[in-house]
């Protein structure tokens, strides 16, 4: 595999969780392998649930340098394709998660504005827009609010570093730069990893989750009957808005949006801190989203397979087609609105997501062994329900919790 770092862009939050493991252990209880929402919620709920059981997570990078560290920080309910069968409240569980741990990451929850510029959602239902809609906007039609659903928004470093110390404080390893190449399902498992400066050891382990999302698919073997494909999404922030332009563009409440018709676009306020204290002008910004690399049906070559991100990584957010997708998402944004026309835009950004055909996500064992499990393929609704999946995972790894059977 490729141990080049990908040039996604930078994000405008920071994460400063750094591991300090040194040496990594031969054998453990359980391992994880990916440092993103899903692998770290899961260290620290397997360690808190099974004290005696080794717990270790692998990072080939840093923990967040995936689709986690890189989202933007939406938070919504259910799953992309909707309720499945015995999935719970995932925003309730997702709040008593992150309490339960010690993360504090600025989460609201004041409901999420589907919004549209047709008659019919992506889906083919009818949609009418709110009277005296607060948010009226031009992008391919008059933009406006069709109604709110359950959600909000999270600083997802603050997320990622909350996790990660939540996991140590639990008594679970973190190894960063810690690549696993390879995976042999046998018992115990086998974990090849690659360490810096050229370095291999194998890890054994009773039981893995592999957690890695649109990264290491080939890891994953024969988990998936339908394989899951990888693309790259994007994102922009703005500078900070004054509350005058804040409320001219109907976002006063603070709730995120989405479109629910085509061409899709979403987007939530963002805390920056930039203002004095004392000034009479709120410290948030803008974040914007839409676009896909490869496009919706497109796939990447099966060349790149092999490579950690599938060939994602060989995307670079100042070049090629993501560059141009960025440009037309910054196009939109500019002619929005009329608060939004000369707006200086701060940040640029991508990152990768996995969808599945039917939106469904993945959490399934390997038809070789119940011991290894994948969980991922949020198709973008990602943010709090890996976490909440995470604690199912870590209960089927450290008390065997029967896996669900959407998938």
């Amino acid at each position: 595999m490729s141990t080049t770092s990908p040039d996604w862009g930078k994000t405008p939050w920071h994460i400063s969780f750094r591991g300090k493991l040194s040496r990594l252990p031969g054998h453990v209880d359980i391992a994880i392998i990916g440092g993103g929402f899903t692998g770290l919620a899961a260290a620290a709920i397997a360690k808190r649930l099974a004290p005696k059981k080794s717990v270790l997570l692998l990072e080939a990078k840093r923990v967040g340098n995936g689709a986690s560290g890189r989202t933007g920080g939406m938070v919504l309910g259910e799953t992309a394709a909707g309720n499945l069968p015995g999935l719970g409240d995932v925003l309730k569980g997702y709040r008593k998660i992150l309490r339960e741990l010690g993360v504090s990451a600025n989460l609201k929850l004041p409901g999420v504005w589907e919004i549209a510029r047709s008659s019919h959602s992506m889906d083919g239902k009818r949609i009418k827009p709110l009277q005296n809609s607060p948010i009226d906007w031009n992008d391919s039609g008059r933009v406006r609010i069709v109604k709110k659903v359950p959600g909000g928004a999270v600083d997802p470093g603050k997320i990622i570093d909350g996790l990660a110390r939540a996991a140590v404080r639990a008594g679970a390893l973190i190894a960063e730069g810690a690549e696993v190449t390879r995976i042999d399902t046998t018992n115990p498992i086998r974990i090849h990893v690659s360490l810096r400066p050229k370095r291999t050891k194998i890890v054994t382990a009773t039981r893995v989750l592999l957690a890695t999302n649109a990264g290491g698919l080939n890891l994953a073997g024969k988990i998936f009957t339908t394989a899951p494909e990888p693309k790259l999404t994007f994102a922009l922030a703005t500078a900070p808005l004054t509350t005058n332009q804040i409320a001219a563009l109907g976002l006063a409440s603070g709730r995120p949006f989405y479109t629910v018709d085509l061409p899709y676009l979403w987007g939530r306020l963002l805390e920056t801190g930039s203002f004095p204290r004392k000034s009479k002008s709120k410290n948030r910004a803008i974040i914007f989203g839409s676009g896909l690399v490869p496009a919706f049906g497109e796939s990447l070559p099966r060349r790149s397979a092999k490579q950690l991100w599938s060939g994602l990584e060989k995307e670079n957010v100042l070049g090629s087609s993501s560059s141009q997708r960025l440009e037309t998402l910054e196009q939109r944004v500019r002619a929005l609105h009329p608060a939004l026309k000369k707006i200086r835009i701060t940040h640029r950004w991508g990152g990768p997501i996995l969808l599945t055909k039917n939106f469904v996500p993945i959490l399934r064992a390997h038809p070789k062994t119940k011991n290894l499990i994948f969980l991922g393929a949020y198709s973008g609704h990602g943010v709090a329900l890996s976490v909440y999946l995470a604690k199912y995972a870590a209960q089927a790894l450290s008390t065997n919790r029967k896996l669900p059977s959407w998938n």
